[in-house]
């Protein structure tokens, strides 16, 4: 049995009750299992993570080090695996690239994730 039973996520009513494993509003009717929707609350108001190559959760002004070579449009060299890249900004890419970055000697670029990682 829940000890303090959430308000209703509807009407926020205050005197829910349990019924099994569900909680259900005795105003508007509603029912609820209370794990799936502090599970969604989580996922609406949460921000997104985005994580290196390794694991590491990455944040707006990270540094990180790219892990494998890249090749660069328009560039007769591209970018060699070990190059550090200061103060990233995560973006909603297209394509997967999540990164906004300057990578000295190339400019700005957005980059995957997947390609770097935390320095």
């Amino acid at each position: 049995m829940i000890e303090n039973l959430p308000p209703c996520p509807k009407c926020s009513c205050a005197y829910t009750y349990e019924m099994n494993a569900l909680v259900v509003c005795p105003e508007c009717g509603h029912e609820w299992v209370p794990a799936e929707a502090e599970a969604a609350d989580d996922a609406t108001t949460g921000q997104r993570v985005v994580k290196d190559a390794v694991g590491n959760v990455l944040q707006d002004g990270d540094s990180v080090v790219v892990v494998k070579a890249l090749k660069v449009k328009g560039s007769p060299s591209g970018i060699k695996a070990g190059t550090k890249v200061r103060n990233i900004r995560l973006v909603d890419g297209t394509d997967g690239h999540d990164i906004d970055c300057k990578v000295e000697g190339f400019g700005a670029m957005q980059l995957k994730s997947s390609v770097v990682k935390k320095a």
